[in-house]
């Protein structure tokens, strides 16, 4: 449709209709397409809504992480393969710093490991029990499948805090997580590089 012809089915000033186009265009949700007219002078604009799935529509990210807990579940080591797909996912976090030209100590190490699970959602405090250093967990953003397929989720929550500190090459790794100490509590145990691996 032109311009013109946009303008006229909503009954709004052509200038309106461009600077809504000019958005439209820039997310990707309507296309620029070719006149089919020859002749002389200048052809108007033509837009199309681009074709897409409906990414208003309904979403099932739960049934997807059921699925996907599942396959690990079934693997001959799911423990194993949990934890790895966990480091690997703490490698890849964002949110990871920059490697420093110094080296990064225990406490920043720690410090940094509680911001990122903060912003995952785990509602981390740091504790202490006997002079070893713990990461408390509160909150758990994959409850309902940490209840049913612990042996799963809790390995990928394990992993991600080992790939989150390696990330930083910190002289620290969580060696042990503790799952439902307490029905509103996951205590991560950290260890220096090393220890008890």
């Amino acid at each position: 449709m032109s311009i013109l012809a946009i303008a006229e089915q909503l009954g709004v000033h052509p200038n309106t209709v461009r600077f809504h186009l000019d958005s439209l265009v820039a997310d990707g949700r309507v296309e620029q397409v070719a006149h089919g007219r020859k002749g002389p002078g200048r052809p108007p604009l033509m837009f199309a809504a681009v074709r897409q799935m409906d990414r208003g529509g309904t979403r099932h990210y739960r049934l997807l992480a059921q699925i996907l807990t599942e396959a690990l579940a079934a693997d001959r080591d799911p423990r194993a393969r949990a934890v790895a797909a966990g480091r690997a996912w703490g490698r890849n976090l964002e949110s990871a710093p920059a490697p420093a030209a110094r080296a990064i100590g225990a406490e920043e190490a720690i410090d940094h490991l509680v911001g990122v699970l903060d912003e995952l959602g785990f509602a981390p405090e740091r504790r202490t029990s006997d002079g070893q250093q713990l990461v408390g967990l509160r909150h758990c953003p994959f409850l309902e499948l940490a209840e049913t397929r612990g042996a799963v989720v809790c390995p990928i929550h394990l992993g991600l805090m080992q790939g989150a500190l390696e990330t930083m090459a910190a002289p620290v790794s969580v060696d042990r997580l503790d799952a439902f100490v307490e029905p509103d509590l996951c205590l991560a145990h950290l260890a220096p590089v090393g220890a008890g691996r």
